[in-house]
């Protein structure tokens, strides 16, 4: 990893005055980035430092509009702050790239025009002449779809870097997994998944660019996630992938078939797991009838309920899939350069969290605001994880992500144990360790309800 146990097991919470994104918003990163003491040659003139935010969609899924976006992606606000901190350490010397690889079915013009991306690039390069300051796409494709159904596919240019291949193999938290074979991704062709997922085969596509960076600073939005609990540090990285199908998401079948795409094993998932596969498979082989499935899918969601109301797809706190998938690409990332090849000098890494508004509930696509006023900073994504685990009111213990993130041997993403982990904080009950944190600590977020009454702290 990039730096010395003892930086990695720290984390800074800053809080500021409210919760908005206004001039504060500057401030608060530079005291929250301050308080990790970071070493002076952390950033240096004529690095390449990659800034990865949160662009997984533009607006919140069940209100489209250019208004709807704020508590779902990373605010150009905060993207915009730590620019300026990196560009100072640069001294107008470098290169800064801004890049994600937003969901597939996303409009990358529209977060253009929703964030003013166009017009938070250019004012950095007024502001610093000498830089080289870009936005990128990483994606290969954009799909367009019709209530939830893959209607046409746009080849997109991707990273300009191209991508690699990095095979994690043995190292991968797949191997002897139980769901091999039967393993579901971002699409209706399960046998491509599949097909980088067995026995002791386990690889992943990613985009070069981030992987070459000198320094690579991960911008989550802190939000609840359907599939492994809390979206912050560590799923953020699902967005450098070149190919979004390589990813499980989760095993088909009932729990009785040893699968977690649905809670338990009834009359009605069985049907929907048999009469749903069907039509995948066959739209698989014939996507060019995609278009027809439409009032279709409506018709099953009239009969086996809506995915906002109704756990399916691995939404919940049962999923044994997605959490590996996350915990892999973490250590291609830290492990792995853009050749595919072992890294020959550590990663230098850092991760600074937006939780001004941050998303509970029904996360990813659909939360519901929260409003914490925080930035949250570490050199660990684990260590970053875990606090935000405490500091949302869920148990660490209870995520099978975190658990998995402590218990990794090969590989392992953090130096330290969840206890040794400490907070800095200008709030001063929360400057201690993580392992004192009780659920009066925390800031009472409502977990996604397929994890409701699962995860939530007790004591």
């Amino acid at each position: 990893m990039s730096l010395a146990a003892t930086s990695e097991g720290k984390v800074a919470v800053w809080r500021q005055d409210r919760a908005a994104y206004d001039s504060n918003v500057d401030k608060t990163v530079v005291e929250a980035l301050s308080a990790l003491s970071l070493q002076d040659d952390f950033i240096t003139p004529g690095d390449h430092v990659v800034l990865k935010p949160n662009w997984v969609k533009e607006h919140d899924e069940r209100r489209p509009g250019p208004n709807q976006w704020e508590h779902v992606i990373t605010h150009p606000s905060v993207i915009s702050a730590v620019t300026n901190w990196v560009a100072e350490r640069l001294a107008d010397s470098g290169r800064i790239t801004i890049c994600d690889a937003p969901q597939t079915d996303s409009s990358f013009a529209r977060l253009r025009e929703y964030c003013d991306l166009d017009g938070l690039v250019q004012r950095a390069k007024q502001k610093w002449p000498g830089l080289n300051v870009q936005l990128l796409d990483l994606r290969i494709e954009e799909w367009h779809s019709i209530d939830g159904v893959t209607v046409s596919k746009k080849e997109l240019p991707g990273d300009p870097m191209g991508a690699t291949t990095i095979p994690l193999n043995e190292a991968s938290e797949f191997v002897g997994f139980h769901g091999l074979g039967r393993l579901y991704g971002a699409s209706y062709d399960m046998h491509e998944t599949n097909a980088h997922h067995m026995g002791t085969k386990h690889e992943y596509q990613l985009c070069r660019t981030p992987l070459a960076a000198d320094v690579l600073i991960n911008l989550p939005k802190l939000k609840c996630h359907k599939k492994v609990g809390l979206t912050c540090a560590l799923k953020n990285l699902v967005g450098i992938n070149a190919s979004k199908n390589w990813l499980p998401h989760h095993t088909e079948g009932t729990p009785d078939q040893g699968g977690d795409q649905f809670p338990a094993t009834t009359a009605k998932a069985k049907l929907e797991h048999s009469w749903m596969g069907r039509i995948k498979r066959f739209l698989s082989r014939h996507p060019q009838l995609s278009k027809a499935f439409v009032p279709i899918k409506r018709l099953g969601r009239f009969a086996f309920g809506d995915t906002e109301k109704t756990v399916r797809s691995g939404n919940w706190h049962g999923n044994d899939t997605c959490w590996r998938m996350v915990l892999d690409l973490n250590k291609c990332v830290f492990n792995f350069d853009a050749n595919g090849l072992p890294r020959e000098r550590p990663l230098k890494y850092l991760c600074v969290v937006d939780a001004i508004v941050a998303g509970e509930g029904n996360g990813p696509m659909s939360p519901d605001p929260k409003a914490c006023g925080m930035i949250i900073s570490g050199t660990n994504p684990v260590a970053v994880d875990a606090a935000c685990c405490a500091l949302m009111g869920f148990d660490w213990r209870k995520l099978r992500m975190l658990v998995g993130a402590f218990r990794i041997r090969n590989m392992p993403l953090i130096p330290v144990d969840r206890d040794s982990i400490s907070v800095v904080s200008n709030i001063p009950s929360l400057n201690k360790s993580l392992g004192d944190y009780r659920r009066k600590d925390s800031l009472g977020f409502k977990p996604h309800f397929g994890w409701v009454g699962a995860i939530e702290i007790n004591n």
